[in-house]
């Protein structure tokens, strides 16, 4: 039985198979249940976390129909790696919950407690942190904010402290979030409305959005491309497997629209800034998380696709601010045919994306 014809099961660790997998849980300041998961070939000094995006999850650094970023970190000679899944994972039910959660509150409260809970197990070791999409806006902003400290390297994917859409994005991010909540409901945005009950909200809205994607004939990408997409899909499909495209559904869950309020805003300020600087909660975070840029001494390699649809030249621009503000300490490497998506879960990524982060990991470390 070929891979196409499997049914890759939800939530899977089957893609990593030459390591020991534990789970270890912990809780947010704000009451939020999630985890870190550890896949252990062997102990070395040191130690990568993964941090996915909005919607995802880990399962983005697992999947097992091609070479995974779990699966070549341990190969290049990190064998000890670790997965989060925090507030914006598709493994829980957060998303689609009637809470207006917002990356601040990411910032102050999810990653602090994961770095926490991992120093638990690996005590002063290096750690090196590579994320994606919103979990990369995110931690980027508690580094910067200084809620988390001691990382020895940061790669961000796509987008970190100066967010940038397309013209069309930003018309979505600035009106979809009142028509989604308070006319045509639900609130929160899903992949899988294109399989909905028929004439159901999700269904209607699904059958809307198909029209304007002609690149595929799969609704999850569909919805994909108008939950994220500047009209575009948010990976170049040249570059996924046929695997992957048909279970978008399982890497990819719901999303509340008020996350875009918060994106609107980086958006519009040109950079990284608090949601509500009157909000108590958030006291101590700045209002604009570039304000202490010179400070920040962890050095960052900023990727990004030149076919991003989604943040276009987001870490192009970031690159450029940073360097101005700590000249040669951060990296940039603009991957040629490459989406938003794609630099992960890509059928290709192990030869053509991997690599370059493998380089920047090993002349950082110690």
């Amino acid at each position: 039985m070929t891979m196409e014809q499997q049914r890759i099961a939800r939530f899977t660790l089957a893609g990593v198979t030459d390591a020991e997998a534990s789970v270890h849980p912990f809780a947010t300041d704000d009451g939020l249940g999630l985890y870190l998961t550890r896949f252990r070939r062997a102990d070395c000094d040191d130690v990568v976390l993964l941090v996915h995006g909005l919607t995802t999850s880990s399962d983005m650094f697992i999947m097992p129909e091609h070479t995974n970023m779990v699966n070549f970190l341990h190969d290049a000679g990190f064998g000890d790696v670790w997965t989060v899944d925090f507030r914006i994972s598709s493994r829980f039910p957060y998303n689609s919950e009637t809470q207006r959660h917002n990356l601040d509150a990411v910032a102050l409260h999810d990653h602090p407690a994961a770095l926490a809970e991992l120093r638990r197990h690996i005590g002063d070791r290096r750690v090196h942190v590579i994320t994606h999409c919103l979990g990369a806006v995110s931690f980027a902003m508690a580094l910067f904010a200084g809620t988390v400290t001691g990382i020895t390297s940061l790669t961000c994917n796509s987008v970190a402290l100066t967010p940038r859409t397309p013209r069309w994005s930003k018309i979505k991010l600035g009106y979809g979030p009142p028509l989604m909540e308070y006319l045509l409901g639900p609130y929160h945005l899903d992949p899988r409305y294109g399989t909905a009950p028929i004439m159901t909200r999700g269904w209607m809205l699904a059958k809307a959005v198909a029209p304007f994607h002609r690149d595929c004939e799969e609704p999850a990408c569909h919805m994909l491309s108008f939950m994220w997409g500047g009209g575009k899909p948010i990976f170049t499909h040249a570059n996924i497997s046929p695997v992957t495209h048909g279970r978008l559904p399982d890497l990819f869950g719901a999303c509340n629209v008020n996350y875009y309020r918060h994106i609107r805003k980086m958006v519009c300020s040109g950079r990284a800034v608090k949601y509500d600087p009157r909000d108590p909660r958030y006291a101590a975070l700045p209002d604009d998380y570039l304000s202490r840029a010179e400070t920040v001494t962890t050095p960052i390699l900023f990727l990004t696709g030149d076919r991003n649809h989604v943040f276009t030249d987001s870490n192009i621009v970031c690159h450029r601010l940073l360097e101005k503000a700590t000249p040669g300490l951060h990296e940039l490497a603009i991957l040629p045919g490459y989406g938003h998506q794609d630099p992960f879960i890509g059928l290709r990524a192990d030869t053509e994306v991997f690599p370059q982060v493998v380089d920047f990991l090993k002349r950082k470390a110690g």
